[in-house]
């Protein structure tokens, strides 16, 4: 019979080599009984590299080589260490595992078939890199597949999502666990390569998991020395053991990770018993060890060809007729994995059934998180219309109090922001910081790791992505909510579209989101932002223009479950619309804000331009005598979403009235819902927010007489003279940027 996964108690007498950081035991490797024998190891870990290389080489792409130098790790792992079920995938409390090193995707698709997961067959294993469109084997690893804990790809995504998902299991212990009954205690193992260290992603990631003293945190790095372009050193001379200690980890050494499986299995089992540090591995390979080409780019993105194949299959004692052959003494090395995790949950249910008896109330909160579903009633914290002030306030403002009630009463809500609290206004007196209740803060107050507000510190994109890693721990258990200027979300863009691709719910609210944002000028002024998210697949960006649509784009992003939200707000203040603003309206998308019979145009107001919609119907009406429709329109997703008819209701497709939408951003997408623009064309500028807006020829008056001009050509000519035809109605500014002697993008006034 196979051995037993190591148990943390056999630590104290596991030897293990350390670069001072820990003092390793001096007992001899023949003391772990556990561990198979020599021949057996290294004739499993010769089929393995085998099985990579056919499995690259029979469609003639992949990448064979991390995957071949990351064997022994993968033994340590599956057979050895990790706690997980094959047969149930699912089970709450198993191990999380992270290939951070994304493009080594076989390394974990091999694993999961040869442990036994059943989904990965090995039908579905040869249909890597196939045109089967319904492979579980993509070229990166990806959530919806089981066993594939979240979506990696861009590098430093993994090792981020890794540190969000070892938080989220610290919380809901710390939440949850009682004396006897720990429901939650489960290890995230993480491996990464040079890539994941070089990419900023990465290390602000990991200071984060320092900082906040992780210990159930393991980054396990294969440490080939190869990238792309060559070896690692070209572009790379950190001292990386140091600069992981000055993070706040513990650094343990493997000198061959080739083949010493025993040494790879003692660090990891110290990792899984460290009591106040994540732990971060340097485990020594050679990338497509056993090849000819071993140990140089070449064999990171390539098939190795049929004569290196059968020079490693002789290497390695194998028959080189046979392809993509896994022997059956494979199968029984690892099978016993599934009677393993049977009886890993097994045990799990008796600590459930005795924590359910003798902390009902808990366990009934508990089993509601880990169903997705939110604790207490949310629609109740969403203030009604009638409570909101008639005066103008920047929307910031308005999210704030409603997204503050919320994380006041719904403990599944994680607030955070990127190091600015007081501008985006959702922290509250009452909130409790994530933090190690080890740590000292000379700021203070200090918390605990049942706190639920998050210091990202100024580190944009870690927030976005570690948030992923929350909210794929168990959806809808936590449900994180990220905040930031709307200009620093291209920072964080790359994790909100990983979050996107991944179908996780999280919500960023991004303030400051217009050149109303005013003195500090053109570098905090978004432009161009908002047709990036809205053209980013499942994602929900809305842009409110008052409290009550704030309101509603609270309650359309709580109700948004298989899609992150971006709630985009102004700095500035903003004018209160309470006979016309809608909350319905918004999950709608888009609504009709004024209605008007016999109307000579629409007028498409967004977010914080809508007073020049309604001051500019204002001037159209009383001084040109023309009557003014206005649409609210704060998401096209949302809008899309509606049946066609509600579509023309609203926007009068067929009606010979023009429309003209006004957002001082850059145009891009409206010509979808529009006949003209009145928009941005190039960056802001630095003025009091009170002026800005009309140094870029918004303002009612001159906006006014653009429609007006527009409106009169169509009644002249017909609307089919706009056909084919998306007209920009902010000229005179264009031609003052674009015409100026220096080619300078500023304009004269």
């Amino acid at each position: 019979m196979a051995p037993s996964a190591v148990r943390e108690a056999d630590i104290a007498r596991l030897p293990l080599k350390t670069d001072g950081a820990k003092n390793g035991s001096t007992k001899h490797a023949e003391d772990v009984q556990m561990i198979e024998s020599q021949d057996k190891t290294q004739f499993v870990l010769g089929c393995y590299r085998v099985l990579i290389a056919d499995l690259c080489q029979q469609f003639n792409m992949g990448h064979p080589g991390s995957a071949m130098g990351m064997a022994a790790i993968g033994i340590a792992l599956w057979k050895y260490v990790m706690k997980y079920s094959p047969s149930n995938p699912d089970w709450i409390n198993r191990d999380r595992f992270v290939l951070s090193n994304g493009h080594a995707c076989l390394f974990q698709y091999s694993f999961l078939h040869l442990v036994g997961y059943q989904n990965m067959t090995f039908e579905q294993l040869t249909s890597y890199h196939s045109d089967r469109w319904d492979s579980y084997c993509p070229g990166h690893p990806e959530i919806e597949h089981p066993g594939i804990e979240v979506t990696t790809g861009p590098l430093g995504q993994g090792i981020a999502n890794a540190v969000g998902l070892a938080m989220a299991s610290k919380h809901l212990g710390a939440q949850y666990n009682q004396p006897g009954c720990e429901v939650i205690n489960n290890m995230t193992w993480v491996t990464i390569g040079d890539a994941c260290l070089q990419e900023g992603l990465g290390m602000e990631s990991i200071q984060l998991a320092g900082h906040w003293k992780l210990n159930n945190l393991c980054v396990i790095f294969d440490n080939n020395n190869i990238t792309c372009d060559g070896s690692a050193d070209i572009a790379m001379s950190d001292d990386t053991n140091a600069k992981m200690r000055a993070c706040g980890f513990d650094v343990l050494e493997v000198e061959d990770g080739n083949y010493d499986v025993e040494s790879i299995v003692r660090a990891l089992v110290a990792a899984r018993v460290s009591k106040d540090k994540p732990t971060f591995i340097n485990i020594k390979t050679t990338i497509g060890v056993s090849s000819k080409k071993q140990n140089t780019a070449g064999v990171h993105g390539a098939p190795l060809g049929k004569e290196d194949i059968e020079y490693i299959k002789k290497s390695n004692g194998m028959d080189v007729d046979k392809h993509l052959h896994v022997p059956q003494e494979v199968y029984d090395f690892f099978r016993e994995a599934v009677p393993r995790g049977q009886e890993l949950e097994k045990d799990y249910k008796q600590v459930l059934s005795k924590y359910t008896k003798e902390y009902s109330d808990l366990a009934k909160e508990f089993n509601q998180r880990m169903k997705g579903e939110l604790i207490g009633d949310w629609t109740k914290c969403i203030p009604l219309k009638d409570s909101f002030p008639s005066n103008p306030e920047p929307s910031r403002k308005s999210a704030g109090n409603v997204g503050v009630a919320l994380a006041e009463n719904i403990p599944n809500i994680m607030l955070g922001t990127a190091d600015l609290a007081p501008s985006v206004n959702l922290s509250s007196k009452t909130k409790v910081d994530f933090q190690s209740p080890s740590t000292q803060v000379s700021s203070g107050p200090n918390g605990n790791y049942s706190g639920r507000y998050i210091h990202w510190g100024i580190r944009e994109h870690a927030m976005a992505s570690v948030s992923n890693g929350l909210a794929a721990f168990q959806k809808g258990a936590i449900l994180p909510v990220t905040s930031s200027f709307f200009m620093f979300y291209i920072y964080a863009a790359p994790g909100v579209r990983m979050g996107a691709l991944q179908s996780l719910q999280v919500i960023h609210i991004a303030t400051h989101d217009s050149i109303g944002t005013g003195e500090d000028g053109p570098t905090h002024q978004p432009i161009e932002l908002a047709a990036l998210y809205r053209a980013m697949p499942n994602f929900l960006y809305i842009r409110p223009c008052d409290a009550e649509e704030v309101a509603g784009a609270w309650t359309a992003a709580i109700n948004a479950k298989e899609t992150p939200s971006m709630i985009s707000l102004a700095r500035q203040d903003v004018p209160q619309y309470p006979s016309h603003s809608s909350r319905a309206g918004v999950a709608k998308g888009a609504y009709v804000f004024v209605e008007e019979e016999g109307a000579d145009v629409t007028l498409i107001g967004v977010g914080a331009e809508m007073r020049f919609a309604v001051g500019a119907a204002k001037v159209l009406k009383e001084r040109h005598g023309l009557k003014t429709r206005i649409v609210s329109f704060p998401s096209q997703r949302l809008f899309e979403a509606q049946p066609l008819q509600y579509k023309r209701e609203v926007l009068q497709y067929r009606s010979s009235a023009p429309r003209v939408v006004i957002e001082a951003y850059a145009v891009n997408g409206w010509e979808r819902y529009a006949d003209a623009g009145y928009s941005m064309h190039s960056f802001g500028h630095s003025l009091p927010r009170n002026d800005i807006y009309a140094r870029f020829n918004f303002t009612e008056e001159k906006l006014a007489g653009k429609v007006k001009e527009l409106v009169e050509e169509v009644k002249r000519e017909g609307m089919e003279s706009l056909r084919g035809e998306f007209r920009d109605l902010n000229t005179e500014y264009v031609r003052d940027v674009f015409h100026s002697p220096q080619g300078v993008v500023h304009d004269k006034r």
